[in-house]
């Protein structure tokens, strides 16, 4: 990523939607977290999974329901949620959406 290190860049534009799909792009890997965007195709998503560490989710564009823990919540761009470690949760694009995920490990 050092070709986008020190460069002033619109989040949005680091990553495309693409039909059907969920894809995504690892901005920052530390062995202390990692930053990555995603980006949604409307009815996509992930299935409810946990994961070891908290994670910061911030909605940059579009809107999607992020359900912890059995609470759905309904997040749009500009909009942010953390997500507890080791709580269940799910992602679900109620339309395309794209997402900077931060996960710090502790």
């Amino acid at each position: 990523m050092e070709d986008i290190k020190g460069k002033v860049l619109k989040t949005a534009d680091l990553i495309e939607y693409q039909n059907g799909s969920v894809v995504s792009r690892e901005i920052i890997r530390k062995d202390t977290g990692t930053v990555t965007i995603f980006a949604f195709d409307k009815g996509e998503g992930l299935s409810e999974h946990t994961a070891p560490f908290d994670a910061m989710v911030q909605i940059i564009d579009g809107k999607a329901e992020i359900t912890i823990s059995g609470n759905k919540n309904v997040l749009e761009a500009g909009e942010m949620i953390i997500m507890p470690a080791n709580e269940p949760h799910a992602l679900t694009a109620l339309e395309k959406y794209k997402m900077v995920l931060t996960m710090i490990r502790s």
